[in-house]
């Protein structure tokens, strides 16, 4: 496998009911291109589900193939990231039901990065105040931030499987 234009990230799969844990399984594979078999652990935060994590490395724009895959499962909680590579912004998918899935670029330290062009047409599109609060508040993924807390720190110190895509 060649590792030019190649980045590494993280799938975080914070609650899944055990019937859709195969499918998650196979959803990764599919988009890796290598059989994936996750080490899956009860998830504290919502008893009767199960969470799971895996690091993996293949070319940029990976973790956006994974959370399309995984966003075929409206009852997940999960979370994709991409680090940075050169000449490629870092990616934050972030899925909860009822809210759907975000998108957003992220710094090397993994802030989220917003652009001029969507701070310019977010101002253009709000009159201020609490209008303007809000529009940030989704810009910065403010609602999936408190819908995935609790799943995130009921994860702490749960281990990682590391993942390479084939091909």
């Amino acid at each position: 496998m060649s590792t030019r234009g190649n980045t590494r990230g993280v799938v975080y799969v914070h609650s899944s009911p055990s019937a859709v844990c195969p499918h998650v399984e196979w959803a990764i594979s599919g988009t890796l291109g290598a059989r994936v078999e996750l080490k899956w652990t009860a998830q504290p935060a919502s008893p009767g589900q199960l969470r799971a994590e895996c690091g993996w490395r293949a070319p940029s724009g990976t973790a956006g193939k994974l959370a399309s895959a995984l966003k075929a499962w409206p009852m997940l909680r999960f979370e994709v990231t991409e680090e940075p590579s050169a000449g490629v912004d870092g990616e934050r998918f972030c899925f909860a039901p009822g809210l759907g899935l975000w998108h957003g670029r992220t710094s090397a330290n993994g802030d989220i990065v917003v652009g001029e062009d969507q701070l310019r047409a977010l101002v253009s599109m709000t009159r201020g105040g609490e209008s303007l609060a809000h529009k940030l508040d989704e810009l910065l993924a403010a609602s999936w931030d408190e819908a995935l807390e609790p799943y995130r720190h009921a994860g702490d110190g749960a281990p990682v499987t590391w993942l390479h895509q084939v091909g």
